[in-house]
């Protein structure tokens, strides 16, 4: 018998612990997101690690920010982690403490020990879990584990991320010593800025649409308010 959930369950029990009805220039970040979290969670080479939440934190911080109600913020996103059967509690515990280290490190020392070439004695989980990786030839890669580790280098160095060359050269050597395709980390990162930069320019423009329909009702209230002289007569 097949137990696997699918995208529906998923769906389903995501609607049923948020509630609430979300806007709709987000809604369709936030279901895809929630598919992409699904595939991960029910194939069977997939396992959890705190590269990936920081991407998954950082994915969904990044593209829902501004929404409003900013308080249903976190409901969808504790909704997002459970519908998977996952703990939102600790992909944002394992984020911080990610961001934190790489804010605390030299960028060289940083991608060195990404790239496995040296062994920081700073956080025995993430070593052993970058080890881990590196070792294992059947490691599902996903392209929020390629927004975690651009997280990382952008926490640790926010001008080597602006830099094509730097950046590229960067990514080449963790992709070589964590044994992944750099082509493919390329892509999916530029994939998630272009969509970062169009989600940007969508809500400018929500944002214009909202300000001038404010302009039009302020502009029918006023001329309703405003009283109408009586003629003048003439003697």
């Amino acid at each position: 018998m097949n137990n696997v959930r699918t995208v529906s369950d998923t769906k389903r029990t995501f609607y049923s612990l948020h509630t609430r009805p979300i806007n709709t220039i987000y809604r369709r970040v936030v279901e895809e997101l929630m598919v992409e979290m699904h595939l991960l969670s029910v194939n069977s080479g997939f396992t959890y690690n705190p590269i990936y939440a920081l991407g998954v934190v950082t994915s969904f911080d990044r593209f829902m920010q501004g929404y409003q109600p900013e308080r249903d913020q976190e409901s969808i996103f504790n909704a997002l982690c459970q519908a998977v059967e996952q703990e939102p509690q600790r992909y944002r515990e394992d984020a911080q403490r990610l961001q934190a280290l790489a804010q605390d490190l030299l960028v060289q020392d940083l991608i060195a020990w990404l790239s496995q070439t040296t062994h920081l004695d700073r956080d025995p989980d993430l070593q052993g879990q970058l080890q881990a990786i590196a070792n294992n030839s059947q490691f599902k890669y996903s392209r929020l584990f390629a927004v975690g580790l651009f997280t990382l280098l952008e926490q640790s160095a926010p001008e080597l991320v602006k830099d094509e060359k730097q950046r590229t050269e960067a990514l080449k050597s963790i992709a070589a010593g964590l044994h992944l395709s750099d082509e493919k980390l390329t892509k999916d990162l530029e994939l998630y800025s272009s969509n970062l930069e169009k989600m940007a320019q969508a809500l400018v423009v929500m944002a214009d649409m909202v300000s001038a329909d404010r302009k039009k009702r302020e502009q029918r209230q006023q001329q309703t308010t405003t009283p109408v002289a009586p003629p003048s007569v003439t003697e």
